[in-house]
């Protein structure tokens, strides 16, 4: 969950009330924050990553003005009109295909809000922005350049500027090479043609999203005229990164001016802060959490919270913030009605119902394999289930076949769900290759099958320099004995073993597993230098 640290006084003089630092820190977490550390008048708090409005100190001082009863209901903030344009050329729909902006006047940039708005950025970029995937945040100084904009696709290779914190011009091409953020995010725009780019009327660079900003537009200290920019690839979650951007500058005294964004036959004036709607019924809010409160009380926490709420006959109507990203269904208003209410005021109570759970009935099969493979000197292990498709396939000597992939990957080495046991296995075998041998070790854990289904699978490996096939299928018969299962073993050929040394184990001429000796090649795969013997069972069709 994201931690934002925010100086005490500094937050006093954003909240504009009086509330001592012991208060603070006692009722501040019942907004939904755990308190991390507090150093003097430093504070750390742990929020909830459900809500990104709250990754600044501006935010919580916002929210923290209707929770502590000084301002209930919506702040509202002054939006003035300007003349800005941005064209989205057609070009960029296929790679990053939406951009909104916005103009901020009179900014201080004091050190508060540098430190601020620098981790803002960041917390966006890592959670709403998916790490920048989603979303990424551009923060100009708008004195230099001259609308209006342009937000368009270019060859990499075609143009150059000087990116942000260097002093030599570059292609685009160079920075995804040479620059630390270029080498960082250049997977993002992998396999386009043509990268996006963000030039004012004299075609001077703005922005390379998601990479890189110009060094053009850097903000320095005297800076009192903020441009921003938001790209992505989803239209609402840009909307709300802008939102929460600029709402946060105007806690501060910045002036927030509209922008106009021109895409083909549509256009906006963005931001667009005006609230959203939707209606709660009193006796939806009462069954889902067990009160029997009325429309009054319903209304007033939900003033708490930062909304406008107004009932009639049984029903709430309420308006929602523009920067509340999280609110998505009536439940989750709902959760906030509690927690305005107080999660401290909710009576306890026994169960209505009592229920006593049991062992699942392969739960005790699944120990008692374990205990088998204990019995035979081997040491459990549990690894991730997400892998990758260079272990899972090509390191095993397979074609790339079906699998689940992981969307949005932390990285190359987590991108799908493991289809095996054995890769997995073999990574353990690969970092202890440094301890003596012989090392043996084996895991019950799921893998996914060909339907795309968890099931349970009982894998196991041996190195040692006198590990050979005769001993694999021993130890295998071993297992399968004290399951008592029917089972004729075939020969079996698999890339990823010795060519005659393998063999499959059939359960009513159903194959349920293979074992043998791992082919040289696969040793070498995985960076290691002796025999190896490995099993990979279908622990579920021994039940």
């Amino acid at each position: 969950m994201p931690i934002v640290t925010f100086d005490y006084n500094d937050f006093i003089n954003l909240l504009g009330y009086k509330i001592s630092k012991k208060e603070l820190i006692e009722r501040l977490p019942m907004i939904g924050a755990d308190l991390d550390k507090v150093e003097d008048n430093e504070i750390s708090m742990e929020f909830f990553p459900n809500r990104p409005d709250l990754a600044s100190v501006e935010g919580i001082a916002r929210a923290s003005r209707a929770f502590f009863d000084f301002e209930k209901g919506l702040k509202k903030y002054d939006v003035k009109k300007s003349d800005i344009l941005l064209n989205v050329d057609p070009s960029v729909k296929k790679v990053r295909p939406y951009v909104t902006t916005a103009l901020v006047t009179n900014v201080t940039m004091t050190d508060e809000l540098i430190a601020s708005l620098m981790e803002l950025q960041e917390k966006l970029h890592f959670g709403l922005g998916r790490n920048r995937k989603k979303v990424a945040i551009g923060v100009h100084n708008y004195e230099p350049v001259e609308p209006p904009f342009t937000y368009k696709a270019v060859d990499p290779d075609a143009v150059q500027f000087v990116p942000l914190n260097k002093v030599e011009s570059m292609t685009m091409t160079e920075i995804l090479r040479r620059h630390e953020k270029g080498v960082d995010y250049a997977h993002l725009i992998e396999g386009f043609d043509k990268h996006p780019l963000i030039v004012d009327a004299n075609n001077n660079v703005l922005s390379y999203p998601p990479i890189i900003n110009g060094s053009l537009t850097e903000v320095t200290p005297f800076t009192t005229d903020l441009f921003i920019d938001v790209t992505g690839t989803s239209r609402k979650a840009v909307n709300y990164a802008l939102n929460i951007v600029v709402t946060s500058l105007a806690e501060r005294g910045g002036q927030i001016h509209s922008t106009n964004v021109i895409d083909g036959k549509e256009s906006f004036v963005v931001p667009d802060l005006k609230p959203v709607r939707r209606t709660l019924s009193k006796d939806y809010v009462n069954n889902v959490l067990g009160t029997k409160i009325d429309e009054k009380k319903i209304t007033f926490c939900l003033q708490k919270m930062g909304y406008n709420a107004t009932s009639i006959k049984g029903k709430i109507d309420v308006e929602i913030p523009a920067w509340r990203a999280d609110i998505l269904h009536d439940i989750d208003l709902i959760e906030d009605v509690a927690v305005g209410y107080g999660f401290d005021k909710f009576e306890t109570d026994f169960p209505k119902a009592l229920t006593f759970g049991y062992e699942l009935p392969k739960r005790g099969f699944y120990d008692a394999l374990k205990s088998v493979m204990i019995g035979l000197g081997f040491n459990e292990v549990n690894t991730f289930t997400i892998s990758n498709e260079q272990d899972e396939f090509k390191k095993m000597g397979l074609k790339p076949d079906k699998c689940v992939e992981i969307q949005n990957p932390v990285g190359e080495e987590y991108s799908c769900l493991r289809v095996g046991l054995i890769p997995s296995l073999l990574k353990i075998l690969s970092e202890n290759r440094h301890h003596s041998l012989p090392q043996q070790i084996f895991e019950l854990g799921i893998v996914i099958n060909d339907s795309f289904k968890n099931t349970y699978h009982l894998g196991f490996v041996k190195i040692d320099a006198k590990a050979n096939f005769t001993e694999c299928k021993s130890l295998t018969e071993a297992i399968l004995r004290e399951t008592e299962a029917k089972y004729s073993i075939k020969n079996k050929d698999h890339p990823g073993f010795v060519k005659g040394r393998c063999a499959s184990i059939d359960i009513n001429n159903k194959e349920v597993g293979f074992f043998g000796e791992l082919h040289p090649k696969t040793i070498t795969e995985f960076e290691l230098e002796h025999p190896i013997i490995g099993c990979e069972i279908q622990a579920g069709m021994l039940f």
